[in-house]
C-alpha cells in the first residue's frame, strides 16, 4: 500500500517537473527569437519559423512526459 501512495505523489510531481523544464526552456527560446528579431527585422520569418519548430518539439517532450505518466498509472492500477 506505501508504494501505492508513493506512486500516487511521485507521478504528479514528475509531471509538474516536466511542465516547469517545458516552461523554461520555452521562455528561452521565445525570448531569444524576439531579441533576434529586435537586432535583425529582415530575418525574422526564418527566425519565427524555427522558434516555432523548436517551441513545438519542447511541447512533444512535455506531452510525452504526461503519457508516461498514465501509461504507469494504468499499469500499477489495472
Amino acid at each position: 500500500m506505501e508504494a501505492q501512495t508513493a506512486l500516487a505523489l511521485t507521478l504528479p510531481l514528475s509531471v509538474a517537473i516536466a511542465a516547469f523544464g517545458s516552461a523554461l526552456g520555452l521562455s528561452k527560446a521565445v525570448s531569444s527569437a524576439m531579441e533576434a528579431m529586435g537586432r535583425q527585422p529582415e530575418a525574422a520569418g526564418k527566425i519565427q519559423t524555427g522558434m516555432i519548430i523548436g517551441s513545438a518539439f519542447i511541447e512533444a517532450l512535455t506531452i510525452y512526459a504526461l503519457l508516461v505518466v498514465f501509461v504507469f498509472k494504468s499499469v500499477i492500477a489495472g
